[in-house]
């Protein structure tokens, strides 16, 4: 084995290799981005084990957590549940013909442990499953075989090396940064095996879903040929929750995260609902806004692992030389927006270690200035928390100075996941979520209404984006300012987070059709409108999702380049013709809308 063995059999849609101990064919296996998996209790490097009973009590001894190790099933059965009852082992690997003997071991109180079995068909599967078998190794299947296992056994889950409860935080703890790299490669939110297409937000091409589907999580025929069954295909638990919804009742914060763990028939179970409870909403109008995004620095002393704008890798050659407009400079490009038809200025930069909070009421006092019915749709609760902070006043006494110099509303971003233990790795240094709520709800109570964002995809999991639901639906149930919630998926290639091994490869597709879709069911009654980002998904990815509960497809615009720093081939500017477009292939009703939704010019003629 070497390298390049490794690669293609990832290539292939392996996870793992199986060793010995040999340390060179370890890093190798990294490499070509397998998970090696020892056969020796005292390898290091191993992201796993497979060991017999004495082996599984000398990891247990060495403190390996049990999600790690699979214990052969060869011993006399009380050597085996010995080494079961004291490792704690996730897998005990027996042959097909003693199936029934492991689950026996397997069913004894204390003992929580997935019978394992290599299966070469379909056939086999079903026996052994009949069995007690919990966990199917397959080796060599293809496409088509591992479709037919699917249908045949409908709530099918595809792991890596370890359990699929395992959290990034131990794994952080548990793998070295090579190990780390390459199971963040290899898994989603939830921690199961990534689907194998190479689609990411940010990235040129077609989203990854068959044409009368809107999950992408499995890529053979007979998934992709078949219609989805909306909520008829929902699992019971599931369709309990989703028609609930249905009839008004919003999901609790427990409910909102087992929709987030979602996976194929029941994805597009909840974007049925999801779509239901649009249409009840906002009809067929999908609207827009015609807008210039206005980044007036790319410098910022923040260290925030996702952000390419101010600290992208120079290889990539997206984000030039650092940068800093004058007051003037800001201006000009608003003045130039208008003319170009916007309603709508978007001010956002990074924090410029020369910042005070008066560049940013003399940003609003200039632009007001030249054209006095420009909407400045500005400054991130972070830049609101850093300005009063520079100025030595409270966070409400300065927004009260950007509303009288004019600031419309403010963008509900540098929020990313409003769960700190996220963001005590993802920004460390950026205000906390209860800062973040301290300025969105100061805003609102002075009048100043504001967008909602979260950015996901990156080392999050359902239960923080539960949690992050939960806090926009608080601060929303007290102050009804929030206009609109806006997923970001996080756009890695040129993030430094991923490019240090840190995180995951962005969201998969299904991960962003439920973001979206969880997102109206959570937010019915209380946020009307649920945005899908051209800017990270292209316009054919935010068409698909008009059909997952999102009636607004954003701006135009006019310059936009974070997205692009972080590596997206899409995302400076779209025209409004372009826009309406897409949404009229969708089959929706375009219109002109404000900051504030209110529509300025509809379609007629849909």
């Amino acid at each position: 084995m070497n390298a390049l063995w490794a690669a293609t059999r990832r290539r292939q849609g392996a996870t793992t290799v199986e060793l010995g101990g040999d340390a060179t064919k370890m890093a190798e296996a990294l490499e070509g981005g397998l998970l090696p998996v020892a056969s020796e209790p005292e390898s290091a490097g191993a992201a796993a084990w497979v060991v017999d009973a004495a082996g599984a009590l000398q990891l247990a001894g060495s403190g390996i957590d049990g999600r790690r190790i699979t214990l052969v099933h060869e011993e006399p059965r009380e050597a085996v549940l010995d080494a079961l009852a004291r490792s704690e082992a996730a897998y005990l690997r027996t042959g097909r013909s003693r199936v029934a003997e492991a689950a026996e071991l397997a069913r004894l109180p204390g003992i929580e442990t997935s019978v394992s079995v290599f299966v070469d068909t379909v056939e086999d599967a079903m026996t052994a499953l009949g069995d007690g078998a919990t966990d199917l190794l397959l080796r060599d299947w293809d496409t088509e075989r591992i479709g037919a296992l699917r249908d045949a056994v409908p709530n099918l889950l595809e792991r890596v090396a370890v359990r699929n409860d395992v959290t990034v935080d131990e794994a952080r703890h548990w793998f070295d940064a090579a190990v780390f790299r390459v199971y963040l490669g290899q898994v989603d939110a939830s921690g199961t095996a990534r689907p194998r297409y190479a689609w990411a937000p940010g990235m040129d091409g077609s989203v990854p879903v068959p044409p009368a589907r809107l999950s992408a999580q499995w890529p053979d025929a007979a998934w992709c040929d078949r219609p989805s069954g909306g909520l008829d295909g929902a699992s019971p638990e599931l369709r309990s929750i989703l028609e609930r919804s249905l009839a008004g009742e919003r999901p609790s914060r427990d409910d909102v995260e087992r929709l987030f763990e979602s996976r194929g028939a029941d994805v597009e179970a909840v974007a049925a609902v999801a779509d239901e409870l649009r249409r009840r909403t906002n009809g067929d109008v999908v609207t827009y806004v015609v807008n210039r995004n206005i980044n007036y620095t790319n410098q910022c002393y923040f260290k925030c692992g996702f952000c390419a704008f101010s600290k992208g890798p120079r290889s990539l050659n997206l984000r030039g030389e650092p940068y800093l407009m004058s007051v003037a400079q800001v201006v000009e490009r608003a003045v130039e927006a208008w003319h170009r038809g916007a309603t709508e200025v978007c001010l956002q930069g990074g924090i410029h270690p020369e910042f005070t909070g008066d560049f940013y009421v003399a940003v609003l006092e200039g632009i007001k200035d030249a054209v006095p019915d420009m909407h400045c749709h500005g400054f991130t609760p972070l830049e609101v928390w850093q300005g009063a902070e520079t100025l030595g006043i409270s966070v409400q006494e300065f927004l009260v100075m950007l509303k009288e110099a004019g600031l419309g509303t403010l963008p509900g971003t540098a929020a990313e996941i409003l769960d700190d233990d996220v963001r005590r790795h993802l920004c460390p240094d950026k205000i906390r979520t209860s800062q973040w709520a301290e300025v969105m709800i100061t805003a609102h109570d002075l009048g100043l209404r504001s967008t909602s964002t979260m950015m996901f995809g990156h080392i999050d999991s359902p239960r923080a984006w539960a949690n992050h639901y939960e806090v926009l639906r608080q601060i929303q149930q007290r102050t009804g300012g929030i206009t609109e919630f806006v997923p970001l998926p996080f756009v890695h290639m040129g993030a430094p987070i991923f490019l240090q091994g840190r995180s995951r490869p962005g969201p998969t597709w299904d991960e962003v059709v439920l973001v979206h879709a969880v997102a109206r069911i959570a937010f019915d009654g209380l946020i009307d409108n649920i945005q899908a980002s051209w800017v990270k998904l292209g316009l054919e990815g935010g068409r698909r999702l008009l059909d997952a509960g999102c009636n607004d497809l954003g701006g135009t615009l006019m310059d936009e380049i974070i997205s692009r720093s972080a590596g997206a081939s899409h995302g400076q500017a779209a025209t409004p013709d372009e826009l309406e477009g897409v949404i009229r292939s969708a089959g929706r009703t375009p219109a002109r809308r404000s900051t504030l939704y209110g529509v300025l010019e509809s379609d007629a003629t849909s």
